[in-house]
C-alpha cells in the first residue's frame, strides 16, 4: 500500500462547535483494499465518446482527436472555478468555507488529497502550512480538501506530527463527504470514492489559471506551486509579456511576438 496524501475571519464565516478537551475524538480508519497508491483505469467511461476516422482498433474505432460527449463539459483552466460551500476545520473549530467569497480579494491554491491518516498526504499538508506566510505575502489563501468528515480532519489535526498527524495548520481543511467538490473539479476516482492529487490556482476573478493532477503515490512541490503562482501574477500585472520555462521573479520575461521575442532568445 503506497501513499495517500488562514485567512481572516472576514473570509471564513465561522460556525464553531464546542470542542471538549476532556472528550477527545478517536477513530479507526479502514483503507479500502483498492487503495494501492495508483489510480487504476476504469473498465468503462460512458460519459465520453471517442470518434476517429484515421485508424481502426480491433475492439473500437480510435482517433487522435478526443472530444467530451457532454456539451457543457468544459476544460477547467480558463473557466470560472466551480463554487462550493462546505464545512471545514480551522484552528480546531468547525467553520464554513465558500469559495466565491474569495473573489475580488485573494488568489486561492485549492488542493485535493485522497484520505486522512495516510502517508504522502501529511507531508504535503504540513509543507503548505509551514510556508503559508509566503503565500500570504502573495495575497493567496490555501485550502485543502478531502472526502473525509470534519471529525476526521479534527482528529488528525489533534494528532502530533511525530505520530503521523498534522498538528495545528495555518489554513482550513475542507470536508467533501458528498464528493461533489472533487467531482466538479474532475479529480474524483469513481470506483474508489477518493480524489486524485489535484491542485488548482484560482485568480482573484475566480478563474482557474493552473491545474495539475498527480496519481495517488506522487506528492506535489510547494516550490513549484509558488513559482507558478508568481508567474501567473506577473503576466496578469504585465499582460504584454509571457514567462518562459522555469521563470522566477527577477528573471527575464518574453514578448509574445515573432520579432520582439528575439530579444529574449538572443540573451540566453
Amino acid at each position: 500500500m503506497a501513499s495517500c496524501s488562514a485567512t481572516s475571519a472576514t473570509l471564513l464565516s465561522s460556525t464553531p462547535k464546542a470542542l471538549s478537551s476532556t472528550n477527545p475524538i478517536s477513530q479507526t480508519l479502514t483503507i479500502p483494499k483498492s487503495f494501492n497508491g495508483l489510480r487504476k483505469p476504469l473498465k468503462s467511461q460512458p460519459s465520453r465518446s471517442i470518434s476517429l476516422t484515421s485508424r481502426s482498433h480491433s475492439r473500437r474505432t480510435t482517433s487522435f482527436v478526443v472530444k467530451a460527449s457532454v456539451s457543457n463539459e468544459l476544460p477547467l483552466v480558463g473557466n470560472i472555478a466551480p463554487d462550493f460551500e462546505a464545512e471545514a476545520v480551522f484552528d480546531q473549530e468547525f467553520i464554513k468555507v465558500k469559495l466565491s467569497e474569495y473573489i475580488g480579494k485573494k488568489y486561492v491554491v485549492l488542493f485535493f488529497y485522497p484520505l486522512d491518516f495516510t502517508f504522502v498526504c501529511p507531508t504535503e499538508i504540513t509543507a503548505f502550512s509551514d510556508r503559508h506566510a509566503e503565500f500570504e505575502q502573495l495575497n493567496t489563501e490555501i485550502l485543502g480538501v478531502s472526502v473525509d468528515s470534519v471529525f476526521s480532519h479534527l482528529a488528525w489535526v489533534q494528532t502530533d506530527r511525530k505520530s503521523g498527524g498534522l498538528g495545528d495548520l495555518k489554513y482550513p481543511l475542507i470536508s467533501d463527504v458528498t464528493k461533489s467538490i472533487s467531482k466538479s473539479f474532475g479529480v474524483l476516482i469513481p470506483d474508489q470514492g477518493i480524489a486524485l492529487r489535484g491542485l488548482f490556482i484560482i485568480d482573484k476573478e475566480g478563474v482557474i489559471q493552473h491545474s495539475t493532477i498527480n496519481n495517488l503515490a506522487i506528492g506535489r512541490s510547494v516550490d513549484e506551486t509558488k513559482r507558478t503562482l508568481q508567474a501567473l501574477q506577473y503576466v496578469q500585472d504585465n499582460p504584454d509579456e509571457v514567462c518562459p520555462a522555469g521563470w522566477k521573479p527577477g528573471e527575464k520575461s518574453m514578448k509574445p511576438d515573432p520579432k520582439l521575442s528575439k530579444e529574449y532568445f538572443s540573451a540566453i
